[in-house]
């Protein structure tokens, strides 16, 4: 099966799903069952009644904790960063929860994987990693830890990556208690050991994390063996996975250590090429669906 045939076979999946959520019906589900990656919230291409607006929205687990689902929501739109990517749509006082960002094509790096047939370039991975540290460089600097990233978080784009689900409901739990139980959370694989027991999120825990999703970009796994990574990655997604904080570089020394030149910077390194062909025309493939895609009449809401 062709990575454009593959990546299709979503609007297949969600005509039987559609429905109206807010003011808009559901096209096509973003995330594909089959990588068996965790996601923290369903996530859906949609489009606004009249046609005149394309979203990704999301929309929290059943069972999941609405509250914190909307409050991560809201406060995404304040996130700075070249790959922030905020809400800018929410449910209406009394609705369902969702929350909505102005679409572009992009995939999950779990569906990226799948398309491309397994572990991305270093050239990709790298790029990505320096896209993502300059990012929550950003944020960190807001005073804030985003305590979402994760290989689901992350949307390849032609123009770069783009990392959403701020916080996933706080990484899965109130504080002081163990993280785990949330649907969509993996919490043995990619939350710091200090997070998964119960501790608050912290900005080196997103560095964690951030070595987690770089390690699955480069081996299709979040917590490989050292020598499943290639060796010019070994050393700094190791300092990112190291089980004590203090010894965990910072975003800024990330930059510098991924991009291999002190003067790169995402700019230079988010150049043509970047993503593997087999990415970019499911993208192509993506759009063009959606641009003939009709949001048929919608059910009511569950």
């Amino acid at each position: 099966m062709s990575a454009t045939q593959d990546v299709g076979e979503g609007a297949g999946r969600a005509a039987a799903v559609r429905r109206r959520v807010g003011p808009y019906a559901l096209i096509t589900a973003l995330d594909d069952p089959r990588t068996k990656v965790p996601v923290p919230e369903r996530r859906y291409v949609a489009r606004s009644a009249d046609g005149s607006h394309t979203v990704l929205l999301s929309l929290p687990h059943p069972g999941g904790d609405a509250r914190r689902f909307l409050a991560e929501a809201e406060g995404s739109r304040y996130l700075l960063g070249p790959c922030a990517a905020p809400a800018t749509a929410f449910a209406a006082p009394g609705e369902a929860p969702w929350y909505a960002r102005p679409y572009l094509p992009a995939l999950p790096l779990p569906t990226a994987l799948a398309v491309h047939g397994g572990p991305l370039p270093e050239r990709t991975v790298r790029a990505l990693g320096v896209a993502l540290a300059e990012t929550l460089a950003v944020v960190h600097g807001q005073g804030l830890a985003f305590a979402g990233v994760s290989p689901a978080a992350v949307l390849l784009a032609a123009d770069g990556p783009r990392l959403t689900q701020l916080g996933a409901e706080r990484a899965a739990a109130e504080d002081g208690t163990p993280r785990s139980g949330l649907p969509g959370l993996e919490a043995g694989s990619r939350l710091p050991p200090e997070q998964a027991s119960g501790g608050r999120p912290r900005p080196l825990g997103d560095v964690y994390a951030l070595g987690a999703t770089l390690a699955y970009a480069a081996t299709g796994y979040t917590s490989p063996e050292r020598g499943e990574l290639p060796a010019a990655l070994r050393a700094v997604v190791g300092r990112c996975l190291a089980r004590d904080p203090g010894a965990r570089p910072r975003p800024a020394e990330l930059v510098h250590a991924l991009a291999g030149d002190p003067a790169a910077d995402s700019t230079t390194l988010l150049t043509p090429g970047w993503l593997p062909g087999r990415v970019i025309a499911a993208l192509a493939h993506q759009s063009a669906t959606l641009l003939t895609a009709e949001a048929a009449p919608a059910p009511p809401p569950d």
